[in-house]
């Protein structure tokens, strides 16, 4: 499991911990809905990073960026204020410009919270049109997939 350490490997999903402020709730103490999507933004932006693919490096090195091109959002149960809550982020499908991903808030206990999946589409900065992800990132991408499971090797 990696919590906002960038130094230790990265193996399917990435994990990224953070505690719920004031700020992120309404006027009962829960979580308000949007700032799950913010919750998300970084643990996805930290699992990218901890690959070796922060965006400005992207845009700097082949002038794409990664965009949200689609979120669907499960809310199971409430998150509230002071909790420290954990976002599990993993791959589901690579294609060649886009990026599918499945990303879980959960609980300390480990309880799902949310669970949203994310297309990202890999885009030229400057034409803002799809382009290929990079084989490099594409490769390092790879490492979010979660390990075969015996009923996909053997069912």
């Amino acid at each position: 499991m990696n919590c906002n350490d960038p130094s230790t490997p990265t193996h399917a999903p990435h994990v990224y911990a953070l505690r719920v402020y004031y700020e992120d709730t309404d006027a009962g103490g829960i979580v308000y809905y949007a700032n799950y999507l913010r919750f998300i933004e970084r643990a996805r932006t930290e699992a990218l990073r901890a690959l070796g693919i922060p965006h400005a490096r992207l845009v700097a090195e082949f002038g794409v960026m990664f965009v949200v091109r689609r979120v669907e959002m499960d809310y199971l149960r409430p998150a509230k204020l002071d909790d420290l809550l954990r976002v599990a982020t993993e791959a589901e499908d690579i294609g060649g410009a886009s990026l599918l991903l499945r990303q879980t808030v959960m609980a300390e206990d480990k309880t799902n919270l949310a669970i949203a999946r994310i297309r990202l589409a890999c885009v030229s900065q400057a034409e803002e049109r799809p382009r290929r992800i990079p084989p490099r990132w594409r490769a390092a991408l790879q490492s979010l997939r979660p390990p075969p499971t015996a009923a996909s090797i053997f069912g």
